[in-house]
């Protein structure tokens, strides 16, 4: 009988550095934590800093601060995905030398214009679907504009789905208490032809989060709610490129007193700030291990 591959576990917490954590950040990293703790695994912490534009060194240093102090300890090195780029750039290849990778050169304002044009636009998983404008382009038209113009590299939904055939993933409640979840049927085809690199960024979220929880070893995705329609497009990549799929676990969005979900901008619950007003760090920390949170401060809908 072959290895349990669930029987030694490896979860992760996955910041991007475009600001300080927030209780938010906290609770995740310590539940991911405390689960592989509790399995005799291992903990793994990646900065996702690909995005130029937003992500800041100083902000990484902030991070790594925030979560010694509330007592977050991870096994190995950090990865960082800016130290990852030649990865990407091979999957990418792959994809390409499968044909399911066209140039898409649309703008925003393109994009708009088309939805405009139709009498609908087509609504996904993750938003309205891209309409497809750059995916039947003659190769001439597109040999000159990949010379002169900058582009996005889309996958080819359609085709990346035949190819694959009928996929599902493995999902298990939050909070989780072990088994292998159970196997629901993946359909990424709703999230239309997504971006896998940007011309102002080398790696989609789908791209690079599927590359490097694979390199990690990560058996068990615990994140948030908000992140679970980007799963079937993880399984479909993971199948594409040969690649392992772990157990999804999606835990609720903390909300603020204004009813949205908890952002970095909202500085009154930075872990930063509630350390430099004298919160005492291991009382912070089981009270969120309780889900006690500040006033006015709630867990959503999972």
């Amino acid at each position: 009988m072959p290895p349990d591959p669930l029987q030694h576990m490896v979860t992760r917490f996955a910041p991007s550095p475009t600001g300080r954590l927030h209780i938010g950040h906290g609770w995740s990293a310590l539940m991911a934590m405390d689960m592989a703790r509790a399995a005799g695994g291992a903990f793994r912490l990646r900065i996702e800093d690909i995005d130029g534009a937003r992500s800041r060194p100083e902000h990484v240093a902030g991070i790594v601060e925030d979560l010694r102090w509330l007592g977050v300890a991870w096994d190995g090195a950090m990865m960082a995905q800016s130290e990852r780029l030649a990865h990407y750039e091979s999957a990418l290849d792959r994809l390409r030398a499968m044909g399911l990778l066209y140039p898409c050169f649309c703008t925003r304002a393109d994009i708009q214009a088309q939805w405009a044009a139709s009498a609908s636009a087509p609504h996904g998983s993750e938003g309205p679907v891209y309409p497809g404008a750059c995916r039947g382009m003659p190769a001439a038209e597109r040999a000159e504009k990949l010379a002169a113009l900058p582009h996005a590299w889309r996958l080819d939904m359609a085709a990346a789905i035949a190819m694959a055939g009928p996929l599902d993933w493995r999902d298990a409640p939050f909070p989780y208490e072990g088994g292998g979840g159970r196997a629901l049927a993946a359909d990424p085809g709703t999230a239309g032809d997504v971006v896998l690199a940007r011309k102002d960024a080398p790696a989609s979220y789908h791209l690079s989060c599927t590359l490097d929880d694979a390199a990690m070893g990560v058996t068990h995705v615990l994140r948030g709610a908000d992140l679970r329609s980007a799963t079937p497009v993880h399984r479909l990549l993971q199948a594409l490129l040969d690649l392992p799929s772990p157990l999804y676990i999606h835990h609720p969005l903390l909300i603020g007193p204004d009813g949205k979900r908890l952002a970095k901008r909202a500085g009154s619950i930075a872990l930063a700030e509630l350390r430099a007003a004298g919160v005492a760090a291991d009382a912070l920390a089981a009270d969120l291990r309780a889900a006690r949170f500040p006033v006015g401060i709630s867990l959503g809908q999972a």
